[in-house]
C-alpha cells in the first residue's frame, strides 16, 4: 500500500499531526508516548527513501476523534529530545485556520518566547496551532511581533477584551485580529468570517483549561445593621431563625429522645 493510499484510508477526525521532532524520535518512542492520551491505532513519521530520515513531523491516529482532541491538549508543546513538539488536528481541509480567528500580538518583550505566549492566551480558549513569533531569519532575535490562532471567534474576542493594552514582561501589547492573507485592510474575525465557522461541521470545541476553572463559591447574603455575624456572637446566644444552642450536658438533643433513655448503670 502507497503511503498517499494509507492517508486517505486514515480516520481523519482521529488522527494528530506531530511537528517539531527530533531525529532521534521513532515511529515506536512516538507511540508510547501518544498511548498517554488514548488508544493509538497506527503512527506514521514519512522519512527520505534515501537517507532514510525523517523530515521532523509525523501522523498519529487514536481509535476515537475524542483521543485525537485529547491529544491536542495535553500533547502539544511539551518536551521531546530538548524540542518543544507541535500538536494538532491534521484534517486536510483545515477550514478552522483558513477561516481564521487569528489574532496579531504586537509590540512583543525580546524575552517573550512561544511558550510563555501558549501559557498566556491558551487561558481563553483551544490555540489550533502553535503560537508564532516572527524573528529575524539570521540572528533569530524576536522582532516584537506574533500571531496566535483560536479554535473560535469568541475565544479570540474575549482574549482581546483581556489582554489588549495589558502589560507582558514590563511591555504594553497589542492585541487585534489579523490581517488576511494578501489583504492590507481587511481583518480576520468579520461577521461574514463568523457565519462560515458556525457552519464548519470541522470546528473544534472551545476549551478553557486555566480561565474560569473554580466556580464561583455563593457568598451569604450581607447581615442586617448593627447585627453580628454568628460565629462572632457571645456564647449561648442564639439569632431568631437559626439553630438552637446545645442541650446542657447529660441531656440527649431533641431528635434522639424518641425512645426513654437507658436506666442508669449501677457498678
Amino acid at each position: 500500500m502507497s503511503a498517499s493510499a494509507a492517508i486517505e484510508q486514515r480516520n481523519q477526525d482521529a488522527t494528530i499531526y506531530v511537528g517539531n521532532l527530533d531525529e532521534k524520535v521513532t515511529e515506536e518512542l512516538l507511540w508510547e508516548l501518544m498511548l498517554q492520551a488514548g488508544v493509538v491505532v497506527n503512527v506514521h513519521i514519512p522519512r527520505d527513501k534515501v537517507t532514510s530520515r525523517h523530515g521532523g513531523y509525523g501522523f498519529v491516529e487514536f481509535r476515537t476523534e475524542e483521543d485525537a482532541e485529547y491529544a491536542t491538549k495535553v500533547m502539544n508543546m511539551i518536551q521531546l529530545f530538548n524540542k518543544i513538539i507541535r500538536v494538532k488536528k491534521s484534517s486536510q481541509d483545515q477550514k478552522t485556520l483558513d477561516i481564521g480567528a487569528n489574532l496579531f500580538l504586537g509590540n512583543l518583550d525580546p524575552d517573550v518566547d512561544e511558550k510563555l505566549l501558549y501559557d498566556t492566551f491558551s487561558a481563553f480558549g483551544g490555540i489550533v496551532e502553535t503560537p508564532k513569533i516572527m524573528r529575524d531569519p539570521d540572528t533569530k532575535v524576536s522582532r516584537g511581533f506574533g500571531f496566535v490562532s483560536y479554535d473560535s471567534f469568541e475565544a479570540a474576542d474575549l482574549a482581546i477584551e483581556c489582554m489588549n493594552a495589558q502589560y507582558l514582561c514590563n511591555r504594553q501589547i497589542v492585541v487585534q485580529y489579523a490581517y488576511k492573507k494578501g489583504s492590507n485592510n481587511e481583518r480576520h474575525g468579520s461577521q461574514a468570517e463568523r457565519l462560515l465557522a458556525s457552519s464548519n461541521p470541522n470546528k473544534l470545541k472551545p476549551h478553557t483549561r486555566f480561565a474560569f476553572s473554580t466556580p464561583a463559591v455563593p457568598q451569604p447574603p450581607p447581615m442586617a445593621t448593627g447585627m453580628m455575624q454568628p460565629m462572632m456572637m457571645a456564647p449561648g446566644m442564639a439569632m431568631q431563625g437559626h439553630m438552637p444552642p446545645p442541650p446542657p450536658v447529660g441531656m440527649m438533643a431533641p431528635q434522639y429522645m424518641s425512645h426513654p433513655p437507658p436506666p442508669p448503670q449501677h457498678f
